[in-house]
C-alpha cells in the first residue's frame, strides 16, 4: 500500500531537522519502558574490550534453554552511533529471536558522541572476537550470524570488513538491514535516495549529516572503510550477505550499492528493497506487513 497524503503530511510534521541529542535519547528511552520484559528469557555478561566490559544481552526463546550448539545471531543495534542501547531494544531483540528461532547476543557498544569512531566498532569487534573465539558461551563460529540495523549495520559491515583484515575470526554470513555504509550525506552526494527521501520521512539528511559528525574523532576518518565501509578498495572475502532496504529511506540506495560492489567482487549477495517502508520500521510490531516480509527474507537466508 503506498504511502498517502495524510500519512505524508504527518510524517514531514516529524521530520525533524534540527535536534537536541539529549531530548532525542530521552524520547528513545521512552522504549525501555515495556511491561512484558520480565516476562522475557535474558540473561546479561560483560565482554572486555582492553580494560572495559561490554554489556551484552542474551535473549533465548522457549525452544532454547542452553546457548551451545544453537543458531545465534550477534546484533548490533541502530541509533546514529549516537542513541539507544540494549534497554531500548529489547522488544526488537525478542521478536528477532523468536521469529528466527535463534537466540541472540545484543551489543551494547559505547556511543558518540562521548566515544568517537572507532569506540563503538572495537566494542562489537571485541564481542565477536570473544565469541567467534569459543568463550564460555561455547558457540560455534560457523552457527554465528552478524545482524545489524541502520548504525548497527554500519558496525556490522565495518566488523565483516576489519575481521578479514586482522584474520582472527570471519562471519560466515551478515545480514544488514537499512545500513548506512557512506559517509557523505552532501549536495554532491551521488545516492539520488539521499535528496529525494533526505527530508520528510522521518530520518532526515540534516540528521544523517549531524550523526556523522558525531561520530567522527577526526575528518580523516571519513576516508577510512571502517567508518564508511562503502569506500574500501578490497570487497573480496567478506560473509554471504543479505541487505534489505526500505523504499522511502535516504540510505536505501547506499545500501543497495554496497550490495553491488560485494556482488561484483564475487561474494554471495542477496537485496531486498521493501515497498513502501520507511527507515526504522524494524522497530514496529511483527504484525505489521513491512515486518513480515523482513522476516520471510531473513528466515529464507539464514536456512
Amino acid at each position: 500500500m503506498a504511502i498517502n497524503k495524510a500519512m505524508k503530511l504527518a510524517m514531514k510534521a516529524l521530520s525533524y531537522s534540527n535536534q537536541d541529542l539529549e531530548h532525542y535519547r530521552k524520547l528513545m528511552n521512552i522504549k525501555t519502558i515495556d511491561p512484558f520484559k520480565k516476562f522475557y528469557d535474558t540473561s546479561d555478561k560483560k565482554i572486555y574490550n582492553g580494560d572495559y566490559l561490554v554489556p551484552v544481552r542474551i535473549y533465548r526463546t522457549k525452544k532454547h534453554k542452553r546457548v551451545e550448539d544453537i543458531p545465534v545471531i550477534l546484533f548490533l543495534h541502530g541509533g546514529g552511533w549516537v542513541s539507544e542501547s540494549v534497554e531500548t531494544y529489547n522488544r526488537i531483540c525478542k521478536n528477532l529471536a523468536d521469529k528466527t528461532n535463534h537466540v541472540v547476543v545484543s551489543v551494547d557498544y559505547r556511543l558518540a558522541p562521548e566515544y568517537k569512531f572507532p569506540t563503538a566498532l572495537e566494542d562489537c569487534y571485541a564481542v565477536a572476537k570473544a565469541i567467534f573465539l569459543n568463550n564460555d558461551l561455547n558457540i560455534k563460529p560457523e552457527n554465528i550470524t552478524l545482524v545489524g540495523d541502520s548504525a548497527g549495520g554500519n558496525l556490522a559491515a565495518a566488523l565483516s570488513l576489519l575481521a578479514r583484515d586482522r584474520g582472527e575470526f570471519m562471519p560466515k554470513r551478515q545480514i544488514l538491514i537499512y545500513p548506512c555504509v557512506n559517509s557523505d550525506f552532501s549536495d554532491e552526494t551521488p545516492y539520488r535516495s539521499v535528496i529525494e527521501n533526505g527530508m520528510d520521512y522521518l530520518l532526515t539528511r540534516k540528521n544523517m549529516i549531524d550523526y556523522v559528525d558525531m561520530y567522527k574523532s577526526c575528518d580523516e576518518d571519513l576516508q577510512s572503510p571502517y567508518f564508511s565501509p562503502i569506500l574500501t578498495k578490497d570487497f573480496s572475502n567478506q560473509p554471504k550477505t543479505l541487505i534489505i532496504t526500505a523504499e522511502f529511506d535516504p540510505l536505501r540506495d547506499e545500501g543497495e550499492a554496497y550490495g553491488k560492489k560485494l556482488s561484483e567482487a564475487g561474494n554471495e549477495v542477496e537485496i531486498h528493497r521493501i515497498s513502501d517502508a520507511l527507515h526504522g520500521f524494524f522497530a514496529l510490531s511483527t504484525r505489521y506487513f513491512h515486518v513480515k516480509q523482513l522476516y520471510k527474507y531473513m528466515n529464507e537466508f539464514l536456512k
